[in-house]
């Protein structure tokens, strides 16, 4: 893919800021920071437009507590045309995490993500999407 030279103008604290971004997410350069911040925007948008994605939900919840497993099962039948698989990983004795993995029109996986985030029980969870195409 070509590549394109630019110029961009920033304030000081902006640039700052950037410089921080591309240091925490050990980016090689301004540039690839600013590419990986361009393509997060153009995915998000693509969510909003609501076009086919896929992604995974992660929840942490307790194990012990059955009555989350129920939920967790009862809501995830319902949107079975969008989840491909559902993997539970116990990684202490009462607490697990459940990695939903999801293909769909992106409003249709945050709603099935907010539901299942917002069980009583759920310690975290978190919705990761990426575009298909």
């Amino acid at each position: 893919m070509a590549v394109t030279r630019f110029s961009v103008s920033l304030e000081e604290e902006l640039l700052e800021a950037l410089d921080g971004f591309v240091q925490e997410n050990k980016y090689p350069n301004r540039s690839q920071a600013l590419r990986a911040l361009i393509e997060k925007n153009l995915v998000e948008k693509k969510w909003q437009c609501n076009n086919v994605v896929a992604g995974a939900i992660v929840l942490a919840h307790s194990n012990i507590k059955k009555e989350i497993g129920l939920k967790l099962m009862e809501i995830q039948s319902q949107y079975s045309d969008i989840i491909l698989s559902s993997q539970r990983y116990y990684i202490e004795s009462d607490t697990c995490i459940e990695i939903v993995a999801v293909k769909g029109v992106a409003h249709r996986l945050t709603e099935l993500s907010d539901l299942l985030i917002g069980i009583k029980g759920i310690a975290h969870g978190k919705l990761i999407m990426s575009k298909v195409n």
